[in-house]
């Protein structure tokens, strides 16, 4: 018997390495964009989730560093003791606005909102129903919440209804928990199908709008403009980090629920507020979206090109269905998407493969920016016809 009580750590690190699992940081010394420098290679970037093109823009670095000199660098405590800010309450603000709700809360990630804002509306004697798809944060928050948690097979509406009509009436209060833009793959959750379920079975339903905010819909509210949803009663959530180019999460809804949260979301409550820098460079990034829709039009004329051509010239590539940004060619083993993904970036192509545990197949995860133009796109193209 080995008596250290580590030693099991080298082994799962072993077995990792063998499964092709073992992942590892990709340093980037450049700022962020639709070129950038990895480990001094010059790559077009299609890792990113900057889908605006917003986290180098100037308008965002100067707010941000307007909000250090006038508040510091950090916000020194939770927004209960010392870190509270006007800032703060000008971004939840236009968040609400945004999502055309009565009011929002930030938090400081995107998962500490999805972890707070789960565990808050959900105990032990409730039920959850989650996606089989959905992110990590929201099982974590589901795990966490110490309620029962059931997946339900991927935006399956029809496994959906028949487990809420078996289960739902054994439990005090219930929780329908998706993704709205699912990170890994590129759909869409059936957001309306899904708000007729929960009416029907007294249901609460949270959509997480993290790839979707900035994105979707008309003025980039997200998925639930994008379905003409807006107005009906669920619960949003979001990041500030990808379309916004910052940092941070929100909850956003009916003013009951945010000021629900406010007293019973653990992670918002006993959490640092976000520093001044991120929250200004949120409302910038906001400010940009509302005013800029120029910049979503070339997003969505990047993403309709790259469409357009990879069907041209890509048909052999398993690509799965997609209705975003996001495109991913599935391949058959993680051994053969770290091949490609290295292929690729010898191309001078940032595009990394995703492996499991992250997704149930192995994939090259592809996202488009605003800022790429026909040229990057027409690399990468030519590049995958090599090895299609």
């Amino acid at each position: 018997m080995n008596n250290n009580p580590y030693s099991w750590i080298e082994e799962s690190l072993n077995t990792i390495h063998r499964a092709d699992w073992y992942r590892s940081v990709q340093t980037i010394n450049s700022p962020p964009g639709a070129v950038v420098f990895l480990s001094g290679q010059k790559m077009i970037n299609f890792a990113s989730n900057d889908y605006l093109g917003l986290a180098a823009d100037d308008n965002l670095k100067m707010s941000a560093i307007e909000a250090i000199r006038q508040f510091g660098t950090g916000s020194t405590g939770s927004r209960l003791l010392t870190g509270d800010r006007q800032l703060h309450r000008e971004l939840e603000q236009a968040i609400a606005s945004t999502k055309q709700t009565e009011d929002a809360v930030v938090f400081s990630s995107g998962y500490l909102a999805n972890v707070g804002t789960i565990t808050a509306l959900v105990g032990k004697r409730d039920i959850i129903f989650s996606d089989q798809y959905n992110h990590s944060s929201l099982k974590s928050g589901g795990i966490l919440s110490g309620g029962t948690v059931i997946e339900y097979p991927h935006c399956d509406m029809t496994v959906l209804g028949k487990k809420l009509q078996e289960e739902r009436q054994k439990y005090r209060r219930c929780l329908i928990v998706t993704d709205s833009v699912f990170s890994m793959d590129g759909d869409l959750c059936p957001l309306p199908n899904l708000l007729d379920l929960a009416e029907e079975f007294n249901s609460m339903l949270l959509i997480d709008e993290a790839h979707a905010t900035g994105v979707m819909g008309k003025s980039g509210a997200g998925c639930v403009e994008h379905f003409n949803c807006t107005g009906r009663e669920l619960i949003q959530i979001g990041t500030l980090s990808k379309a916004l180019g910052s940092l941070g999460g929100y909850a956003a809804g009916s003013s009951a629920l945010i000021d629900f949260l406010r007293n019973r979301a653990p992670s918002w409550i006993y959490s640092t507020a976000l520093s001044p820098a991120d929250t200004a460079a949120a409302l910038a990034g906001i400010n940009i979206v509302q005013k800029e829709p120029e910049r979503r039009k070339r997003l969505w004329e990047n993403v309709n090109y790259l469409q357009t051509v990879v069907k041209e010239n890509l048909g052999k590539l398993k690509i799965l269905p997609t209705q975003s940004p996001i495109l991913c060619f599935e391949l058959p083993d993680a051994g053969t998407a770290l091949e490609v993904g290295k292929y690729l970036r010898e191309e001078g192509i940032f595009a990394p493969a995703i492996r499991p545990p992250t997704v149930p197949t192995s994939r090259i995860r592809i996202t488009i920016m605003a800022t790429h133009n026909r040229e990057h796109i027409d690399k990468l193209v030519d590049s995958l016809q090599r090895i299609s």
